[in-house]
């Protein structure tokens, strides 16, 4: 008897042990389920409240023809359609330059016009293909045109008019929305220089690892050098007291810059080359003979006299000998030292005043801060003397000497099949040297600042992306179009699946817990 009470006591035991497990195993379990299930219900609620995105209702297109004065070249640009802080975020997709010379040449060969036209056909219908057909409407056409048709417009306004008519009904033509075609100032070509260099060197955006674009902290911005056929600017920025008539305010993704910019008009590298052609002629007794330091020994040329004093820029250099067809023979004299006393006498460089902060030609200009990008004519100067990027002024003075000691037969053999400007490159190193050393005031200490590049991020450096840019802030943005992470009925279906089962949960734990303690 007492036996079986033993057994029967042992065995209550044992369950009554069971019982009290099996209470913890489901308050243990209980529990984490309605953690998991608190912790489902903030990750959702998480995820849906800031991680949502915005779908861009598309691309938008523009269109910018960079009319320069020795040839054009045609722009595709795109960017989203929301924009960036009034701003669009823009890139190059696509560019053709178009044959034969400037528009400013234009209705002077008909041969020629023949062949620029028909190029221009050829460029336009390849940008056609590239833009969606329902977006022509909406995508804009601008034409700005540099220096070449500033000259022309002093020269011959009715024929620069009828050029920019001519122009406007072509583009008119296409089934985009024509904006303009217009000459630029010399002012807006240097700022928009200055913009593109900015912009691709990511000193006004740059994209987070969440694929958002901020302001890069701390950034700074770098100076602008351009350098075409017929003048030369330059842009950087300058403190926000700063004041004058070359210094202007912009505003580009919500941030304001003071920006100093000047163009010189006639001190682009070609006409610049005519004034230099122009001042030995002047000065020669023998046309037929006329000897020129910065052409390489053994090379000559004759040319007509037209072809230097035509020029807006070399017009008041004219002599008594001087009529448009008079031919003028140049021979070439490979002498570096005489070649930059040359290049140099083109530039005022007395014209300021004592102790006033001047480049050339009486200009006033702040001084130098900062790094500079160097671009267009100013890199295939660089090239030719192969100091491109950030070298010493002594390596570029050295190598400048070297080149021009060259006679013509070993510079062509240097340089097989590269540039038709070989004949120059002496002219263009001492050129470069003399604007930024004389002119600008780049010395041995801050010549390293310089970078000389014609593009960037596999872009092309030039004003029409900085243009573009600019432009943006016309066009109207539209709204974006919100998408959230989970779609709303599958959100509202697990916030209730995990809220009824965190209350059962719960309500199941606190049943369980009462009866483990009591």
């Amino acid at each position: 008897m007492i036996h079986k009470e033993s057994r029967s006591s042992d065995q209550l035991t044992a369950a009554s042990r069971r019982g009290a497990m099996m209470s913890k195993v489901a308050i243990a379990l209980s529990a984490f389920f309605l953690l998991a299930s608190i912790a489902v219900i903030i990750s959702i609620a998480v995820v849906q409240t800031h991680k949502k995105t915005h779908l861009s209702p598309g691309l938008k297109y523009g269109i910018v023809l960079d009319a320069g004065s020795s040839r054009t070249t045609i722009y595709l640009y795109e960017w989203p359609a929301e924009k960036e802080n009034n701003t669009g975020v823009v890139r190059e997709t696509m560019k053709c330059q178009v044959e034969g010379p400037g528009i400013s040449d234009l209705r002077l060969d008909t041969a020629k016009d023949k062949t620029t036209w028909d190029s221009f056909n050829l460029c336009m219908t390849e940008i056609t293909k590239a833009i969606p057909a329902k977006q022509y409407s909406q995508t804009p056409v601008f034409l700005g045109a540099t220096a070449g048709m500033r000259l022309l417009q002093q020269k011959n306004p009715e024929r620069s008019n009828t050029i920019l008519r001519s122009m406007q009904n072509y583009l008119m033509g296409y089934p985009f929305n024509f904006r303009n075609a217009s000459i630029m100032s010399g002012l807006e070509e240097g700022l928009y220089g200055w913009i593109t260099v900015n912009y691709l060197m990511g000193n006004f955006l740059e994209k987070t690892l969440w694929d958002a674009w901020v302001h890069p902290h701390g950034a700074k911005t770098v100076g602008s050098l351009d350098l075409g056929g017929a003048s030369t600017q330059i842009a950087f920025a300058v403190p926000d007291d700063a004041e004058g008539e070359d210094i202007i305010k912009v505003s580009l993704y919500g941030y304001d810059y003071n920006i100093y910019t000047h163009s010189f008009l006639c001190y682009g590298r070609n006409e610049a080359e005519k004034r230099v052609l122009a001042k030995l002629s002047k000065e020669s007794s023998n046309w037929s003979n006329v000897k020129n330091p910065c052409y390489p020994a053994g090379y000559n040329i004759t040319i007509t006299a037209e072809e230097i004093f035509g020029s807006e820029c070399t017009k008041n250099q004219t002599t008594s000998k001087y009529t448009p067809t008079r031919k003028i023979t140049f021979y070439g004299q490979s002498n570096a030292e005489q070649c930059k006393v040359l290049v140099r006498s083109i530039f005022n460089l007395t014209s300021c005043q004592e102790g006033e902060n001047c480049s050339f030609d009486g200009v006033s200009q702040p001084q130098l801060s900062g790094d500079f990008m160097a671009y267009a004519g100013f890199y295939w100067a660089a090239f030719s003397l192969n100091v491109t990027g950030s070298k010493s002024m002594e390596s570029f003075n050295v190598n400048r000497m070297e080149l021009c000691s060259n006679n013509w037969k070993t510079l062509k053999e240097k340089h097989r099949g590269k540039d038709i400007h070989v004949k120059s490159y002496c002219f263009s190193a001492n050129y470069v040297h003399t604007i930024l050393d004389d002119g600008y005031k780049f010395n041995t200490d801050n010549w390293k600042s310089l970078n000389f590049q014609k593009e960037v991020n596999k872009t092309s450096i030039a004003w029409s992306l900085g243009y573009m840019l600019k432009l943006s802030n016309m066009i109207p943005a539209e709204g974006k179009i919100l998408k959230l992470p989970i779609d709303n009925v599958l959100f509202t279906g697990l916030l209730l699946t995990f809220s009824a089962l965190t209350i059962i949960t719960l309500m199941y734990l606190l049943i369980a817990l009462a009866r483990y303690c009591y």
